[in-house]
């Protein structure tokens, strides 16, 4: 049998890597050889292992709804606590992942403060973000972790999936915000960031929100 180190491997951005038959313990010394400090995105279910590297274009969407995302959340005066892209994992139920940006909203009370997790105590995130510019994210591994929101973008348009009964379906609606059109807004002022500029975009989504508290 041959042996490989990591170090040998190269994924291209916008391909993925797929490794069959890793053990637990084999993915978390995968994690620790990678680092913290990566460009790569790792997804963990039922022993099988995906390596994802996201091509450049990927982060600038992932920047901004994350930066939109706040905007809402401060207008509407609710509390959240950013975790980026942490690796949310459990060994219990054989299943890891790391989200482009993820939030948490209506546990963040039990976050606040917190530098390391354990899913068998902790909540899993309330809001995670993914950005699909080449393929789509597999969401099974949110599924299995319980990850009760996620907005998923792809061709410029912005998704909204819901865990009901242990499996995602799409929503018209983000039950985070009942009262507000998100996929048309998120989705709007992204364009208009392309378009006009970012910060300007920002500014214009603040307004957006602003003005439709005041109606």
């Amino acid at each position: 049998m041959v042996t490989l180190q990591l170090r040998q491997i190269s994924v291209p951005p916008g391909h993925r890597v797929l490794f069959h038959e890793v053990s637990w313990s084999e993915f978390e010394a995968i994690l620790a050889e990678l680092g913290e400090h990566r460009g790569t995105r790792v997804a963990y279910l039922n022993s099988t292992l995906e390596i994802r590297m996201p091509l450049p274009e990927h982060e600038k969407p992932k920047i901004i709804i994350g930066d939109l995302l706040k905007i809402l959340l401060d207008e509407l005066e609710i509390n959240w606590e950013p975790f980026g892209s942490t690796t949310f994992k459990r060994q219990d139920m054989m299943a890891g992942i790391e989200p482009d940006d993820c939030f948490y909203i209506q546990n963040y009370a039990k976050m606040v403060g917190r530098e390391s997790l354990d899913l068998t105590v902790d909540p899993p995130p309330d809001l995670a973000i993914e950005i699909d510019v080449t393929s789509k994210t597999q969401l099974s591994a949110y599924e299995v972790l319980g990850v009760p929101e996620i907005w998923r973008y792809q061709n410029r348009r912005l998704q909204v999936y819901v865990l009901r009964s242990g499996k995602y379906v799409e929503s018209a609606i983000s039950p985070t915000f009942p009262n507000f059109p998100v996929i048309e807004g998120i989705s709007q002022f992204l364009e208009m960031g392309r378009q006009s500029g970012t910060s300007q975009a920002l500014r214009a989504f603040r307004r957006w929100v602003r003005e439709r508290l005041n109606e």
